[in-house]
């Protein structure tokens, strides 16, 4: 080991929760992150200027300085409200007239219970029911053979073991590729997310399972009648074109109103502001944290991300994998491997782009990336991290030897190549190495699809001010743009709760 690996190696093992200024990076060891995905969100903090009625001229504009100058932390609307009204109490003695012209922050808060995941959803005693029920053979030509059979699911939790006929049939070729891969990382994962766990629950982030959940196994099913954003992309292509001539690029977002549907699929939307901001669109709200942009369109309609005339440091891809399990629930429209590889990372990618595609466990994706994608792209493969899903008393969600779903996800990390290097920006400013097979450990969200951010795990690996593109995207973050069909899908209003509604 040389001499600056071992001092990342110290820093790493230095820096723990309570030194770190991450928010939502709980724990951070050398093997990786311990992360509180929901306090993430957040510590976002979503507050709506809002303006009483206005008793006098002297009225707050919802788009004025003083509101968008405003840093606001966790404190409630109601004491910062009491905040406002005292100062202005101090420095004027119209007190009664002036109480009836404040601006009012109202915070909203993502569901917790959306982050109740107390059990594992399925447990160790049923894989091992299905391992004793199931042999396994060697043919003289040395394949393995099993009898297969399914583990089903109910409502999350497992339930029973799905017999599928007595019979024994050979591994195919993609199944004996996940059981070597699984061989390579299990020891990394084993041992990685251990040390983590024990952290989280010496710091009382995690709950040991002996100790009493607060909530129980409480899950939540949150119903609303959406519009369906897809859906709005398939309407889009019926509008009217537009003359890109005639169209600003972007759509600055000053305060919450209405937006009309062909402006969302033919310009950047963006909130430049220092508060979130709502917009209605097709009667659903949405809400758009400080400082995002987005772009909700598919793959026919990009042109205006490119027009936008950003170049990114950061290229965060989660592309809809086709699958089984899609085809049958039709949960989202998948690509093939072909309109994967049509993407224009390098147009939106800045020398020394840093690359960043969420795998699923088969391997067939894996080799895809690493093999075919990323070298279509000009991108060298640097590591892989792997995204490890636990219960709040820190279990794995799936047994780590499942045969079948694996409690962790995959991260394949790439650098563009072949394109000019631009002068540092700032080179008094250090950035770490990309380090090798990192471990992101987190209580998953029960929406399908909820990715934990990276925004916190990659600053010491980026420059502060690097611009970051997520592609793929179902929700927002301040200091990043997002592209997507279902890029709002996670920001509209139903997700969230106001401080004061008790559930």
């Amino acid at each position: 080991m040389t001499e600056i690996q071992r001092w990342i190696e110290l820093l790493h093992t230095a820096r723990r929760v309570s030194n770190t200024t991450h928010f939502g990076v709980e724990i951070w060891l050398s093997s990786g992150w311990l992360l509180d995905h929901l306090a993430f969100i957040n510590n976002i903090d979503y507050q709506l200027c809002q303006q009483l009625e206005p008793a006098s001229s002297n009225a707050v504009s919802l788009s004025s300085p003083h509101c968008d100058s405003l840093t606001v932390t966790s404190t409630s609307s109601i004491e910062l409200s009491a905040t406002l009204m005292a100062s202005e109490t101090a420095a004027k003695p119209e007190t009664d007239e002036r109480e009836k012209n404040k601006a009012l922050l109202q915070k909203y808060t993502f569901r917790a219970e959306l982050f109740y995941v107390t059990k594992p959803h399925v447990t160790t005693t049923d894989c091992t029911a299905f391992q004793q029920e199931n042999k396994v053979e060697t043919s003289k030509d040395g394949s393995i053979n099993h009898e297969k059979q399914e583990c089903a699911k109910d409502q999350g939790s497992v339930s029973a073991v799905r017999k599928k006929g007595k019979r024994s049939i050979a591994f195919n070729q993609g199944e004996l590729d996940s059981m070597e891969y699984h061989a390579k990382v299990r020891g990394l994962i084993l041992d990685g997310t251990t040390q983590l766990v024990q952290e989280g629950l010496k710091s009382g982030f995690l709950c040991s399972f002996s100790e009493k959940l607060d909530d129980g196994n409480r899950t939540t099913t949150v119903g609303f009648d959406s519009c369906g954003l897809a859906e709005l992309c398939d309407m889009a292509k019926q509008l009217p074109l537009v003359n890109e001539n005639e169209l600003d690029t972007v759509q600055l977002i000053d305060a919450d109103m209405s937006v009309p549907e062909k402006d969302v699929f033919s310009r950047i939307t963006q909130n430049s502001s220092n508060f979130t901001k709502m917009i209605i669109l097709m009667g659903q709200k949405y809400l758009l944290p400080p400082k995002s942009s987005f772009l909700l369109s598919d793959l026919s309609c990009m042109r205006p991300l490119l027009n936008y005339g950003k170049k990114y440091d950061v290229i965060v891809i989660d592309p809809p994998w086709q699958n089984k399990s899609v085809k049958r629930s039709k949960r989202y429209n998948y690509l093939s491997s072909w309109q994967i590889k049509q993407i224009p990372v390098p147009k939106l990618a800045a020398p020394n782009c840093l690359v960043i595609t969420w795998v699923t466990n088969r391997q067939k994706h894996l080799q895809f990336v690493k093999d075919e994608l990323y070298p279509y792209w000009s991108v060298e493969t640097l590591t892989e991290w792997h995204w490890v899903k636990i219960t709040r008393s820190g279990e794995f969600v799936f047994p780590l030897d499942s045969p079948h779903k694996k409690p962790y996800e995959g991260l394949v990390l790439g650098r563009i190549q072949g394109k000019t290097v631009l002068p540092v920006r700032n080179p008094e400013v250090k950035v770490l190495p990309i380090p090798d097979h990192k471990l992101i450990v987190s209580v998953p969200c029960t929406l399908h699809s909820h990715k934990p951010p990276l925004t916190e795990v990659l600053k010491d690996y980026i420059m502060p001010d690097a611009e970051c593109l997520e592609l793929f995207a179902r929700n927002l973050q301040p200091g990043w743009t997002s592209w997507g069909n279902e890029v709002l899908k996670f920001q509209h209003i139903d997700y969230f709760i106001t401080p004061q509604i008790r559930n």
